[in-house]
């Protein structure tokens, strides 16, 4: 009520303005016209008539009316320049505050909750250089005053901010119109003013903050290279440091663009994602799913038996699995892509030179224009007393590990709760191993909603995983043969015995070994990178794991576009990186997979949402599968159909949310889901199902009651 009542207000005030025909005062000739006889109170009462026009300016820049120019010259024109301009320029500023905060009290909360996630980017800019911005536009008069303080009001800026900035930026022009006042006789129209040559030279001055944050971003390299001495001549366009996922991408979009590159990787190409992990752990996966399968066949009518399988030969097909896909990677496609394949360790040793040492002692150094690094990352080991001595394995290093068994581990601990540690304690579980799984924090997969948490928990202990939430461990024992972990939980210290430990709690980047601590680039949990992936340097980006803040090969391979560009082409154009829609997987029976925010993280974030839930109970693909278990869950605007973020649970959760990650990407909502045609009987119907949903919950009740009636009338 308060803000109708203040709309009204400032509506009314404008009404009166024109009704009152105030507007045809504040004109050149309405100016010229009026000027003698405000001319004379001034003579006999300066001091009033001064206040009278200081609060008239205050309140027509604060009503966005027009007239302020024409006010400026009368500035001139009664109190001269210098009082002219004090004036002025304080009136025209703290108008323009109020200006700016009316639209902040009546509009921003309204603007915000309506388009709040599309303007994320702007407030983003705002927040960080919206002083710089507002300054060059108050430069230049082409740019409607009145409009920039509606629209400054609407953004993320402190008034204070807004008024210092209007206050300073806005004095070049104020100078200029009180000068002309104080020849109004001669001027005829504002034309007379603004005239080509004046308003090019004031968008020249516009242009000046740009030229100068140039000219010190510019300053600001020259300081960072300043200590390293710069090649007169370049051997490489980009040297990309690890063929893993964002090293392979970077190589091969370099070569695309008949760029010179080479590609050097000190291990096994292709990465973490094809040798250690997202190949051969879905490679495991699907045995371990189909020995489920045969274990409950009544399910599908068939007769349930116990699998019969060799582990070893379950191992030796995810190692050629793995082979099957080394090819994708292998030195010979990359080469004859383009690229210079070079295995070895790298160093950078100066921000265009890179030294790669050879398996057999030599080395070669190579200058190039660009660096992208791109090293990975690697498990977690905790710090465990006694872990060295009872020994473990990782995610890394179980493929060879286990490849050498006859039979799986016969008691398995895994340590963590999170999506590695939770795809390997099922599958391994569904293979024979009697598995438990340690997790510190109160519930398993923390980053998803509590409900997934209880469905993902629900599933591995189906298959017999006994899954300890809320656990700490604390050291490794020995007794003889036999190796222990001490746990503690609600303050209670119990062992547990295992035969193999997997330690699953984690991935942490390679930040050391070939060279940012010699160069001084920042790193703390990631390299630290802008929004182009640059590091401290200009010409060294990182992407993939080793930058963040996602480590998903798919990401890795997203980061990989812009680190390439960046590097190859930033010095005509940059392009920042877009994390606004995410999507990933874990590959637990039944999958969650997600994009955008879940409930969880709207909450926390204060983000007002709704939530439209479908069961896989009720589709008919996914009860002929005997797979009805799960949901789609999709979060919208309130009262609007655009997506927020999506969980889905259930068989092939990471295939059907693609649809979504796809609609999100370019703005469309659950009604053009709903209209798209769905093949019957798929899985793929749930997404329009629960677009269906959120249509049943917005249906228009008003217009079908009044349906209802009209046919109700047609069967008279």
């Amino acid at each position: 009520m308060k803000k109708l009542a203040s709309a009204l207000i400032v509506a009314a005030l404008v009404t009166a303005f024109f009704a009152f025909d105030l507007d045809q005062q504040l004109t050149i000739e309405g100016l010229k016209a009026s000027l003698g006889m405000i001319a004379e109170w001034r003579s006999h009462s300066p001091f009033v008539v001064g206040m009278v026009f200081f609060a008239t300016y205050v309140l027509v820049a604060a009503l966005s009316l027009p007239g302020a120019a024409v006010m400026t010259l009368a500035a001139g024109a009664l109190f001269g320049l210098g009082w002219g301009i004090v004036l002025t320029s304080f009136a025209s500023s703290i108008g323009a505050l109020l200006a700016f905060l009316v639209a902040r009290y009546l509009l921003r909360d309204l603007v915000q909750a309506r388009f709040g996630e599309r303007l994320k980017t702007v407030n983003e800019g705002i927040a960080r250089e919206g002083a710089f911005y507002l300054f060059t536009l108050r430069l230049v008069p082409v740019f409607p005053f009145f409009l920039i303080n509606l629209l400054m009001g609407l953004a993320p800026m402190r008034a204070l901010t807004f008024y210092t900035v209007s206050q300073v930026g806005m004095l070049a022009g104020t100078v200029v119109f009180v000068n002309a006042g104080t020849q109004l006789a001669q001027l005829d129209s504002l034309s007379g003013i603004l005239s080509p040559g004046l308003l090019l030279s004031f968008t020249l001055l516009g242009i000046f903050p740009w030229l100068s944050k140039r000219a010190i971003g510019v300053w600001q390299r020259r300081r960072v290279y300043a200590r390293w001495p710069r090649p007169a001549r370049f051997d490489r366009n980009l040297v990309v440091i690890g063929a893993g996922a964002a090293g392979l991408v970077t190589a091969y979009i370099a070569a695309a663009v008949k760029a010179k590159v080479t590609l050097i990787e000190a291990g096994k190409m292709g990465g973490d994602c094809l040798n250690y992990g997202c190949v051969p752990s879905k490679a495991l996966i699907k045995s371990a799913k189909l020995a489920h399968q045969i274990r409950h066949a009544n399910r599908y009518g068939l007769e349930a038996t116990e699998p019969c399988f060799s582990f070893r030969q379950v191992m030796a097909r995810v190692h050629e699995v793995i082979r099957a896909i080394a090819p994708h990677d292998s030195v010979e496609r990359y080469t004859a892509l383009g690229v210079e394949v070079l295995q070895g360790y790298s160093r950078i040793k100066d921000p265009w030179t890179v030294e790669i040492k050879f398996s057999d002692g030599t080395s070669r150094c190579l200058t190039t224009r660009s660096i992208v690094v791109a090293a990975g990352a690697q498990p977690f080991v905790p710090p465990l007393p006694g872990i060295e001595e009872v020994g473990y394995v990782t995610s890394d290093t179980l493929w060879d590990e286990f490849a050498k068994l006859d039979a799986p581990p016969a008691r398995l601990v895994v340590l963590g709760g999170g999506p590695i540690g939770s795809e390997l304690a099922q599958a391994l579980a569904r293979l024979g191993s009697h598995v438990t799984q340690i997790e510190m924090a109160p519930r398993l997969l923390i980053r998803e909603d509590e409900a997934v948490s209880v469905l993902a928990r629900a599933a591995l202990e189906a298959d017999g995983v006994i899954v300890l939430t809320d656990h700490k461990a604390l050291r490794c024992e020995c007794e003889g043969e036999e190796k222990f972990i001490v746990i503690e939980y609600a303050g209670q210290i119990r062992r547990i015995a295992f035969d193999t430990l997997v330690c699953a709690v984690g991935r942490v980047p390679r930040l050391t070994g070939y060279g940012l601590e010699e160069l001084g680039i920042p790193t703390q949990r990631t390299v630290v990178t802008n929004e182009y992936l640059e590091t401290l340097y200009p010409n060294i980006f990182a992407a993939g794991d080793v930058a963040g803040p996602y480590q998903f090969t798919h990401i890795a391979a997203y980061q990989a576009w812009y680190a390439a560009i960046n590097a190859l082409f930033g010095d005509f154009k940059k392009f920042k990186v877009d994390y606004r829609v995410v999507p990933w997987t874990t590959f637990i029976d039944p999958e969650v997979a997600r994009v955008g925010l879940n409930e969880q993280e709207a909450k926390e974030k204060g983000i007002a949402c709704e939530v439209t839930r479908y069961g896989f109970n009720d589709l008919d693909r996914a009860i002929t599968d005997s797979a009805a278990h799960g949901f789609v869950k999709v979060l919208t605007v309130p009262g609007k159909d655009r997506i927020l973020g999506v969980t889905i649970v259930g068989e092939h959760a990471g295939d059907l949310l693609t649809e979504f990650v796809f609609a999100m990407r370019w703005e469309l909502g659950l009604n053009k889901i709903l209209s798209t045609i769905h093949t019957y009987p798929t899985l793929a119907e749930a997404n329009k199902y629960v677009a269906g949903e959120w249509k049943r919950a917005h249906a228009p009740q008003r217009i079908l009651a009044w349906l209802d009636r009209f046919h109700t009338w047609r069967r008279r």
